[in-house]
C-alpha cells in the first residue's frame, strides 16, 4: 500500500508546491508571476476560462475589454476580439480543428469562431429560454472525436445539450434536482479518451460520468467542481471554487492531489474557474476573484 505524504515546498519566487500524494505518483508545479506578459493597455476583468491549440498557442477569456486574447507560449499578444460578439465570457474550449467556442452567459449563446476571430457558427437566439434553440446562462462546451458538440445549459437550464458539428441538435437530458441525471448549476463538462462525459454538477458537489447518448454511469462526490481539465495522461484535475484549490483525482474520482488555499500570493487561488493543459503538462487557470491567470510549470 502506498505511503500518503502531506508536502508543501514554499519559496519566494518562483513559488513551488505539491501537496496529499504519494512519493511515486505526486506531480509538482511551479508557480511563477510572469504570465501572461501584456501591455499596459490591456486590463483584465473577471477572468473566466483558458484553453489550449495544437500549435502552442493559449487563448484567454476575461469579462473586460478584447475579452477573447490569444498569446504565444511566453505569453505574449498575438491577437484579440470580441467586443461586438460577446456579451459576458464564461466558458472556453479549442476543438480539435483548433476553432474557438465560448459561451456567452449575458447574451445566452454559444459562438464558434476560427483561429483569428472570425465568427463560423452561433447557437442561441439571444434571449433566454428552454427550447431547442434557447439557452439560458450555458456554461461549458465538450467534443467528441466525430465533431459532435456537448453544451453545458447550465445556470437557467439544468441540462445537456447534444449537436452535430453543424449546430443541429441531436439530443438533449437531464432536469434540476440531486438524483443521477438531474443538476444543480451543470458548470463543466469534458469528454475524456474512453468517451465518457465528465459533467461538473456544481451546486450539488459532484461529478456525473456519462456516455456519449447521455446515459448515466456513476458520479463522484467530495467537491464543487468550476472547472474541469484532463492532462496527455489522462488524469482528472479539477478547479474547486469553493475550496480555492485545484485537485488531481484517480479513476475512480478520489482526490489525490490538492494545490493551494484562498489568497493573492501565487500559487494562491480566488476563485478558480477554468482550467486547461499545454502538450507540456503546464496547467494555466483563469480565476475569477483575482482577475487574473496563472500558469503552473509542470516540474
Amino acid at each position: 500500500m502506498k505511503t500518503v505524504t502531506s508536502l508543501l515546498c514554499v519559496y519566494l519566487l518562483p513559488f513551488i508546491f505539491c501537496q496529499l500524494a504519494s512519493a511515486d505518483d505526486a506531480i509538482t508545479f511551479e508557480a511563477r508571476g510572469d504570465f501572461p506578459k501584456l501591455s499596459a493597455d490591456v486590463v483584465l476583468g473577471k477572468c473566466s476560462a483558458v484553453a489550449t491549440n495544437s500549435q502552442g498557442e493559449i487563448y484567454l477569456f476575461h469579462r473586460g475589454p478584447r475579452p477573447l486574447l490569444c498569446v504565444d507560449a511566453a505569453g505574449k499578444l498575438l491577437r484579440a476580439w470580441g467586443d461586438d460578439e460577446i456579451g459576458t465570457p464564461h466558458g472556453l474550449r479549442v476543438d480539435r480543428q483548433d476553432n474557438v467556442w465560448i459561451t456567452d452567459i449575458g447574451r445566452h449563446r454559444v459562438l464558434k469562431f476560427d483561429p483569428t476571430g472570425k465568427l463560423l457558427l452561433a447557437l442561441g437566439t439571444g434571449k433566454a429560454g428552454t427550447g431547442n434553440d434557447e439557452f439560458d446562462r450555458p456554461t461549458d462546451i465538450a467534443f467528441a472525436p466525430n465533431g459532435d458538440v456537448f453544451i453545458s445549459d447550465g445556470y437557467g437550464n439544468s441540462r445537456v445539450m447534444k449537436f452535430t458539428s453543424a449546430g443541429k441538435l441531436i439530443k438533449s437530458w437531464g432536469t434540476k434536482g440531486t438524483k443521477p441525471s438531474e443538476f444543480n448549476t451543470p458548470h463543466a463538462i469534458v469528454m475524456d479518451s474512453k468517451g465518457r462525459l465528465l459533467l461538473g454538477d456544481r451546486e450539488n458537489k459532484r461529478i456525473q460520468l456519462f456516455d456519449a447518448d447521455g446515459k448515466f454511469l456513476e458520479e463522484w462526490p467530495g467537491f464543487a467542481p468550476y472547472g474541469i481539465a484532463i492532462n496527455g495522461d489522462g488524469q482528472v484535475f479539477v478547479a474547486d471554487g469553493l475550496a480555492n484549490q485545484i485537485l488531481r483525482l484517480d479513476t475512480a474520482g478520489k482526490v489525490q492531489q490538492r494545490w493551494g488555499q484562498k489568497g493573492k500570493a501565487l500559487g494562491e487561488f480566488d476563485l478558480p474557474h477554468m482550467m486547461a493543459f499545454d502538450q507540456a503538462g503546464n496547467l494555466f487557470i483563469a480565476e475569477v476573484g483575482n482577475m487574473r491567470f496563472q500558469k503552473l510549470t509542470k516540474k
